[in-house]
């Protein structure tokens, strides 16, 4: 894998993971993963194939992304660390129905299956933080489903914005997004297409909702975006 210069994660800093096991168990994980180091663009596991074990994140940004008709991709969901990916296939024992690809220099820790079902089989704590991660993640993707096909294309765009906010945050200026999307990109996240996203990023700067500088976008009036995600 690609070398990248940033902070260097461990497995301890995968709390739902590492904190739940006894002193042995976390001795057990330290000496049975594995540390996979991604570049920008680079794809972690793509759709079809088999998963081999536990994908954490310990630091980057993903994007978990369905190859959609005439080649339209559809984003359905955007991942950081600390937390799981491609862990549905994993124990549902299916192929990846989704593709992952990094954002930003990331760091993986990879956990072979035999490895997570050991630990898993002797500690319910873990089973616990498992099953929250998969049922806050059913959650997350009804809601989408239902405001994806619901909404106008303002509250669906608004919506993907605070989303983004809330999943990556902002930048020490507590107003850009630190995250920075083509227009491709946030139009797939968003479910429409991309002239349509350029078409309503202008409006939304118009009236001074936000500003946009490239891939950089800054929210002015967080009250006024989440009123329009409502509304739909």
């Amino acid at each position: 894998m690609g070398q990248e210069t940033i902070n260097e994660p461990t497995i301890k800093d995968i709390p739902q993971l590492y904190d739940v096991l006894t002193p042995e168990e976390q001795q057990y994980l330290e000496a049975h993963h594995t540390t996979i180091r991604y570049k920008k663009n680079q794809i972690i596991y793509q759709e079809g194939e088999w998963p081999t074990g536990l994908l954490c994140i310990g630091k980057g940004k993903v994007k978990i992304y369905k190859e959609g008709i005439l080649g339209r991709d559809q984003i359905v969901r955007m991942a950081s660390g600390p937390g799981f990916i491609g862990y549905r296939a994993l124990f549902a024992n299916e192929r990846h129905i989704a593709s992952a690809v990094v954002f930003e220099p990331c760091v993986i820790f990879h956990i072979a299956k035999d490895v997570i079902m050991k630990l898993m089989k002797s500690n319910n704590d873990l089973c616990m933080n498992i099953i929250k991660s998969f049922a806050t993640e059913l959650g997350f993707a009804r809601f989408r489903t239902v405001t994806l096909t619901q909404k106008h294309i303002r509250g669906r765009l608004a919506e993907s914005l605070l989303l983004l906010r809330d999943i990556y945050g902002y930048e020490d200026d507590n107003c850009t997004l630190s995250i920075y999307l083509s227009r491709e990109d946030l139009a797939n996240f968003s479910n429409m297409t991309a002239s349509n996203a350029i078409r309503t990023l202008t409006a939304f700067a118009k009236e001074k909702l936000l500003t946009v500088d490239g891939r950089i976008i800054r929210i002015l009036d967080e009250e006024k975006l989440e009123r329009i995600s409502r509304l739909g």
